[in-house]
């Protein structure tokens, strides 16, 4: 029988009467196992959380492990991400665990399964939601987790640590405004993604508070890829009218925006001025080397490292935590006057 029902066999007894379900179903579900149907699930997890049911220490002792969870491993600013988790984990004598699941917005269902299997001290996913699911079966067995949002603006019931998207497109564009560019062109990230939004807010904050008409035609989404910053610029730069200075959504769309600006035989910064986000190592390596906004990535980390440690000590003062970094602009070769 599974370790749950030998550690707290008459609440599990109590928990599976009031749901109609066996012993062995309870265990199951607290278990994390997959052969139970999604609607009995989600009645013994609401159940069981409205008994507060939680392990007790006589079973199996946690691993001494911090998980984080990617949709993409090999994203330019996950480094800087795994390096904050990384330095905490160190301190408290505990190793890393790094995962690749789901989309840009939730892991994917196969991972849960094995998180609570391995049941580390706590979890920090990359990601702008959770299925409610999902957040069940973690509370249930007692496992925080916190979300490194560099994507949106998660439920009010998920703690996480963001960074001032807006803040940041406001500054990248008055930048340009300053230099004495008016025709400004954005390529923010995907269109689903509240930072993209939120940047692109910032830019025009910025351009309406000038008083500098917007150009529709100098708005755009991309993907936060290069490939996403080349397609884009080659648009814009085709034009007749083409913008002198382009504010890139991040680092890697920048580069693509360096790219397309040589494809069309202009100089940057001398033709273009281009401005990336984000501030990872290749922005100060490009050529020129990116003027940009920096998210503090690592430090991000960090502190959703010591939230899920605040989270163990007292969840409930701190299960609704939203932390919120400031960015700032760093200057570098690819911006100037207009020509």
């Amino acid at each position: 029988m599974d370790e749950e029902v030998e550690e707290s066999r008459v609440t599990l007894a109590q928990v599976a009467e009031t749901a109609g379900v066996s012993i062995s179903t309870v265990s199951k579900v607290l278990n994390g196992r997959q052969d139970v149907s999604a609607l009995t699930r989600l009645k013994v997890e609401r159940l069981l959380e409205l008994h507060g049911y939680r392990r007790t220490s006589r079973g199996a002792p946690e691993a001494p492990l911090i998980e984080i969870v990617f949709h993409e491993l090999d994203a330019i600013w996950a480094m800087e991400l795994i390096l904050g988790v990384e330095k905490v984990a160190k301190e408290i004598g505990a190793s890393v665990v790094l995962t690749e699941s789901g989309t840009r917005h939730s892991p994917g269902t196969e991972w849960i399964e094995g998180v609570l299997r391995r049941r580390p001290l706590g979890v920090v996913l990359v990601f702008s939601a959770l299925p409610h699911e999902f957040k069940q079966q973690l509370r249930s067995r007692s496992i925080p987790f916190v979300i490194i949002d560099p994507a949106g603006d998660p439920e009010t019931d998920v703690p996480s640590v963001g960074s001032a998207n807006w803040s940041g497109g406001l500054a990248a564009t008055r930048h340009l405004i300053e230099l004495g560019h008016r025709r400004v062109g954005i390529i923010t990230g995907p269109e689903d993604m509240m930072c993209s939004l939120a940047r692109l807010d910032g830019f025009r904050s910025a351009m309406t508070t000038a008083g500098i008409d917007i150009d529709p035609a100098l708005i755009a989404f991309g993907d936060f890829h290069v490939e996403g910053g080349y397609e884009q610029a080659m648009r814009m730069l085709g034009g007749p009218d083409r913008p002198t200075a382009i504010f890139a959504g991040s680092d890697l769309q920048a580069i693509g925006v360096l790219e397309a600006a040589g494809a069309h035989g202009l100089r940057t910064p001398a033709d273009l001025s281009v401005v990336g986000y984000d501030d990872v190592a290749v922005a100060q390596w490009s050529r020129p080397a990116l003027t940009t906004v920096r998210q503090p990535l690592r430090r991000m980390a960090e502190e959703a490292c010591r939230m899920i440690l605040r989270l163990r000590a007292a969840p409930a003062t701190t299960s609704t935590t939203r932390m919120e970094l400031a960015t700032s602009l760093v200057i570098r070769r690819s911006t100037a006057p207009p020509s």
